[in-house]
């Protein structure tokens, strides 16, 4: 009678987990496991597409974002985007605007978005919209994969380091003032908190993706308190993954380094500023501005953007951008999104268009425009 009543007992149990309440637990993402605070990707919806939010930005992010739609089309990726215009220099900029772009990310869960150009002029308020972007969705790690293509030849060939940038805080926390006529005071914040969190995403990258070494930079010998908080965090996290081997760097000695053998470095941590100036002498490393896809990460939330993140707007309208580095941004928002196949599929049609070499924009030493470099993608995309 006890066996009877628990096979019933377990009966109930699994109907009650058989319907909405399981579903969360299959579509998680594989792409990175949740001890990194990395967020799971959103379930399928019922016609088996996935909803992402489109943000083109300023200068030629929109006619990057027409490339992606076209390859996704071509390979009939199950996707569908919400797209919004948002921008600090082309009058499409307003709370609502903002807001409406939050909800729409929070409620997806995944964007793909270009650079908001970020006006250098002074209108009263400090914080741009970028900023303001990461805060609200607490965006705090962003992560660079700097990777050689191959069949391009740069001075270093065959490079493969990671670049991640804590991305909340640091020195751009907006806090600035005059203090008296002439005198203006920025603040660098340095919290243990999130010296610790971004150091734990690296050190738990590194351990997900098989890579040997975690190297701190900062600049601790001038700014003993800030960026000497920093360095102790990242020492203590250390200690908890002894398999991985920790070293630190000051950055202006990494700048060199990089530019003399990159090869050292395998995943880099670093604070807000050098993050950012990291990102782009690495991505000249293996082309430039446009090779290099990027991501970036909150507890809840993946925003995928090109790791060198510049407006470019002299292209404007010439169609002559390079579309590889939003290509392969797109290839790695559906992998979080476990596409796998679809991922592969334009990953692989980029690197083979690269590869060939007949088809190549300005950057890369060709003479194909935007266009043309988006139709051969489409025609080797392996359908």
């Amino acid at each position: 009678m006890m066996a009877s009543a628990l096979r019933g007992s377990l009966v109930t149990l699994a109907k009650g987990l058989s319907g909405a309440r399981l579903q969360p637990f299959c579509a998680r993402s594989l792409s990175l496991t949740s001890s990194q605070n990395v967020s799971e990707s959103p379930p399928a919806r019922a016609d088996s597409t996935f909803k992402v939010t489109m943000v083109p930005g300023d200068g030629v992010g929109p006619e990057l974002m027409t490339a992606v739609k076209e390859v996704f089309k071509a390979a009939d990726v199950p996707v569908e985007f919400e797209e919004f215009h948002l921008s600090e220099v082309q009058n499409m900029a307003s709370e609502e605007k903002l807001e409406e772009v939050l909800s729409s990310m929070k409620n997806n869960r995944v964007a793909i978005k270009g650079k908001i150009h970020t006006p250098m002029e002074y209108k009263g308020e400090l914080a741009s919209y970028e900023m303001r972007l990461r805060r609200k969705l607490d965006l705090f790690a962003n992560v660079v994969h700097v990777n050689s293509l191959p069949g391009y030849s740069t001075r270093h060939n065959n490079l493969d380091l990671v670049i991640i940038r804590e991305q909340t805080e640091g020195e751009y926390s907006s806090l600035e003032h005059e203090s008296v006529s002439g005198v203006v005071e920025c603040l660098k914040i340095i919290t243990r908190e999130k010296s610790r969190r971004i150091a734990k995403f690296a050190f738990d990258y590194a351990t997900k993706k098989g890579r040997s070494k975690v190297t701190a930079v900062h600049k601790a010998n001038i700014m003993k308190l800030g960026d000497g908080l920093f360095l102790q965090s990242c020492a203590e996290v250390a200690e908890l993954y002894p398999k991985i081997k920790y070293e630190n760097i000051i950055i202006d000695n990494c700048c060199m380094q990089l530019v003399q053998n990159p090869y050292q470095f395998d995943v880099l941590v670093m604070p807000n500023l050098y993050g950012n100036i990291i990102d782009n002498l690495a991505a000249g490393l293996v082309g430039g501005a446009g090779v290099v896809p990027g991501e970036s990460y909150s507890a809840e939330y993946a925003v995928f953007e090109t790791g060198a993140r510049h407006p470019f707007a002299q292209a404007v309208g010439r169609n002559i951008a390079n579309p590889t580095a939003m290509l392969l941004t797109a290839a790695n928002m559906l992998r979080h999104l476990n596409l796998e196949y679809h991922s592969n599929m334009v990953s692989e049609a980029v690197k083979k268009v690269i590869k060939q070499g007949k088809v190549r924009t300005s950057d890369l030493g060709g003479y194909a425009s935007s266009d043309e470099f988006t139709r051969a993608v489409i025609s080797n995309l392996a359908i």
